[in-house]
């Protein structure tokens, strides 16, 4: 009996989530994260920069911030949305 089967091309997406490029962008973004929660800790561990607890906490604060933004905006780009389709 001969195979009937007929042979198909792939599918085509325009699933662009495998792109190196998000994945390096949530990993810079995860460095940006842990860089603002360690430096929260540092006068903690560091009892001489005691006084200086309130710039250490906005410095961490804005870093995970500007990790967080990062983070969303790349999460929603290989989500779609924002993406502006003809």
């Amino acid at each position: 009996m001969e195979n009937t089967a007929i042979e198909r091309q792939p599918k085509k997406t325009d699933n662009n989530a495998n792109q190196t490029s998000y994945y390096v962008s949530l990993t810079i973004a995860i460095i940006i994260g842990l860089f603002g929660v360690f430096v929260r800790f540092v006068p903690d561990v560091i009892p001489s920069l005691g006084q200086s607890t309130f710039l250490f906490s906005l410095i961490a604060n804005l870093a995970i911030l500007v990790a967080s933004f990062l983070a969303f905006k790349v999460v929603f780009a290989i989500l779609g949305f924002g993406s502006k389709k003809n």
